[in-house]
């Protein structure tokens, strides 16, 4: 198990003032590991800057400071440091990438197999199951104490990248440090049904929608959903909304490979990745398309295309894969 860097903790304990960011379109991991980062640095007596592209979504909101996370950049010159977590790639930093990248030392604290390095330091653990898991042991590091709510948003960081601890990225160590936040005062029952048991009429009517789109493929082992712009607008519905669709196809009992396709804007197709067992590295598939992940949880994006184009381009990767 590998340990951040003792430059870059130093880089940390030395900063006064600290931007602390994530990916486009965060996850739970990405949210929670923002969130308890941020209280792990205003612990120290840092002053802190959260920064998010877009609002925090609904399924999100219920993370404990989540409301703190601002989307308009406040002068650069004011950092003399910055932290990018459960990033993979630079771009997914969004359209500020260039103006956070100005900020120096830049840090990078990821988990993902097909890490792009970016930043001036970095520490990557794509043997760990969340980025969450990468924060709790900064915090140690750091010598910071873990408050409840830090350990809310760390747990909910872990059970959301971990689909409830069933992939097969979850480790020991996973469970340890689930078993000290719960030691905290984090009650997994309510995390749980904070994450999953959350939707909205409209997201249940976008839900009928995307299943009514299923492909079945290669004796059923290979499932395909989408969602195009349509869907959204028909259901009052966002991107945001999609949260764990993926989860369905894969849970069918054949299937070893699922993947969704979403047009989350005009001409830009996503595509979010799931694979079973260890026979099937999808994350290697996204590669080929210009993205990454893990070896069961992987996705890319393509500009100026179509759901049919990129389904198209995507049986042809994936057919093979699964039909061994």
């Amino acid at each position: 198990m590998t340990k951040p860097s003792n430059e870059l903790v130093l880089a940390l304990r030395e900063a006064k003032n600290v931007l602390v960011a994530t990916h486009t379109h965060p996850d739970g991991d990405a949210l929670g590991s923002q969130l308890a980062m941020g209280n792990i640095l205003h612990s120290l007596g840092k002053n802190v800057f959260l920064y998010g592209e877009e609002q925090v979504s609904p399924l999100y909101k219920f993370l404990p400071g989540s409301a703190r996370i601002e989307s308009l950049l406040p002068a650069l010159s004011g950092f003399d440091c910055a932290i990018a977590l459960d990033c993979g790639d630079q771009f997914r930093l969004g359209q500020a990438m260039d103006s956070l990248l100005t900020v120096r030392p830049f840090l990078v604290v990821d988990h993902h197999v097909g890490h792009k390095d970016f930043g001036d330091l970095r520490w990557v653990a794509p043997d760990r199951a969340s980025t969450g898991e990468l924060v709790y042991d900064l915090a140690g590091a750091l010598g910071a104490e873990i408050a409840y709510d830090t350990a809310y948003c760390l747990y909910a960081a872990i059970v959301s990248d971990t689909g409830s601890f069933k992939y097969s990225s979850t480790t020991a160590d996973t469970f340890r440090i689930a078993q000290d936040l719960i030691s905290r005062g984090v009650k997994p029952a309510e995390v749980s049904g904070k994450l999953f048991d959350n939707f909205t009429v409209k997201r249940l009517n976008l839900l009928r929608l995307v299943l009514d789109s299923l492909e079945l493929h290669a004796e059923n082992r290979l499932a395909v959903i989408s969602a195009p712009r349509e869907v959204f607008v028909k259901t009052g519905t966002t991107q945001g909304d999609t949260e764990t669709f993926i989860n369905y196809p894969r849970s069918l009992d054949t299937v070893k490979v699922a993947a969704f396709l979403k047009e989350t804007e005009a001409g830009l197709i996503a595509v979010s990745l799931r694979s079973k067992g260890t026979s099937y590295d999808v994350a290697q598939v996204a590669a080929s398309f210009g993205g990454g992940g893990h070896r069961n949880a992987a996705g890319f994006k393509l500009r100026d295309t179509t759901i049919p184009e990129v389904r198209e381009k995507l049986l042809a990767a994936l057919l093979p894969l699964v039909r061994g």
